[in-house]
């Protein structure tokens, strides 16, 4: 088998694609490579977790630009002599793994979420169907561009790696930066969270938030949301967002209160190892996957629980 390149912006991501790599590379004896640009203390971190470190120096490269980056991919395949690519499935990454499918042109899957490999097939497990089934696909052929979903895979870990320098050619780019300005960005992590309180459209106003605050706090936990709460009301910013288009969370404990249970919130907390559910309605879809069922006003629930808890 070809080699297997890796490559991700997030040092996080860049070592759990490492781990990837390593599962498929078991399977089918394939060299494991690892990319970096113009990011030497990742070179490092890679380097020093056993990884064999391609270093691309290019400060002519405009990072924007996702056609630049994905050319400059593309090349390291071709001389690396890589066939199957790993990429990391944010929303950067999934950009970025259709561009270097087509400069390669390879086929491509996103949003892996398990890889299994049979008689050197790699087999792909991720969500269809708008998250209500787990499909396994698999890409015919010798170039393939897989896209790992964040928190799929464990960080490597490991020794002995080194670090070597790869020559590319930058083009240049239609893409000129004038000005970067840092996204507002949430510190809490939820998908690290052991304890999540999430809150959803039963929430009465943003103002009844800060009960739900006070509950996490004391539980030792973090607040989240669905998607609504976050995109059309905008009372939580976007990283709370549990689900397809959220975070993909597995809490020793997650409390939902007011939520219904739509598919698209459920994919991403369904690992959860203990799951309890507050809703006003006995048959909310979210009840079938609760552990604990209690049919209640979360305006009555969530205070009393507070002042039992003070």
């Amino acid at each position: 088998m070809a080699k297997i390149l890796i490559y991700s912006a997030k040092d996080t991501l860049a070592l759990e694609l490492l781990s990837a790599a390593r599962l498929i590379a078991g399977e089918t004896g394939a060299e494991i490579v690892a990319l970096t640009i113009n990011d030497d203390d990742q070179g490092r971190i890679l380097a020093n977790v056993g990884a064999h470190v391609y270093r691309v120096n290019a400060p002519d490269l405009v990072m924007a630009d996702v056609a630049a980056v994905a050319d400059v991919i593309a090349q390291g395949v071709q001389q690396l002599g890589a066939g199957v690519v790993l990429l990391s499935s944010d929303r950067r990454g999934k950009e970025l793994a259709g561009s270097v499918a087509q400069f390669i042109e390879a086929g491509c899957i996103t949003d892996i979420s398990a890889i299994q490999v049979n008689n050197g097939r790699i087999e792909c497990q991720r969500n269809a169907l708008g998250g209500a089934t787990v499909a396994t696909q698999y890409i015919e052929g010798d170039k393939q561009v897989l896209a790992i979903a964040p928190k799929a895979f464990p960080a490597a870990s490991g020794e002995g790696g080194s670090i070597s320098e790869l020559q590319i050619t930058v083009k240049p780019s239609g893409i000129k930066v004038r000005e970067t300005k840092t996204k507002d960005s949430d510190s809490v992590n939820i998908e690290e969270a052991a304890v999540i309180v999430a809150a959803g459209q039963g929430l009465r106003s943003k103002e009844d938030l800060a009960m739900v605050e006070a509950l996490a706090r004391s539980l030792g936990g973090v607040i989240a949301c669905s998607k609504p709460v976050a995109t059309d009301k905008k009372w939580l910013p976007e990283d709370r967002v549990i689900g397809l288009s959220g975070k993909q969370c597995k809490p020793d404990l997650a409390l939902l209160f007011g939520i219904s249970g739509q598919v698209q919130f459920t994919v991403g907390i369904r690992d959860a190892k203990t799951i309890v559910a507050v809703n006003t309605d006995e048959n909310a879809t979210i009840n079938q996957m609760a552990d604990y069922i209690l049919t209640a006003d979360m305006h009555e629930v969530i205070p009393e629980l507070n002042r039992l808890l003070g």
